[in-house]
């Protein structure tokens, strides 16, 4: 499962969360980091990836557009990286859960 980091999350999430999410990117390394939300959901979408955003406007794409791709949502995420690590572990089981869900555009998680 590949996530694709939001620019409002750190980059060292992908790292951190490597042992689970091998594949993972941040839209930085992926050249992505003044893009449009459009064009990282074009990206996220024919790269096979789920986003993770702290930001509201990914959901508004999600349930407007349907999926792919399909976004995590860390809703209120004004907190240390380690607490965003910490949430997105804890759920791991659920984020898959969802992904592979045909019938489910958005997750919101809140610590």
């Amino acid at each position: 499962m590949k996530l694709l980091i939001d620019e409002n999350l750190s980059r060292h999430l992908v790292r951190r969360l490597s042992d689970l999410f091998a594949e993972s990117q941040h839209v930085a390394t992926a050249g992505l980091l003044r893009a449009t939300d459009r064009e990282i959901w074009e990206y996220a979408r024919t790269g096979g990836f789920t986003i993770v955003t702290a930001d509201g406007d990914f959901y508004e794409l999600a349930v407007t557009q349907g999926s792919p791709p399909k976004v995590i949502w860390l809703r209120g995420c004004d907190y240390p990286t380690r607490e965003a690590e910490r949430l997105i572990r804890d759920q791991s089981v659920r984020i898959t859960q969802f992904v592979d869900d045909t019938d489910r555009a958005v997750l919101i998680l809140r610590p």
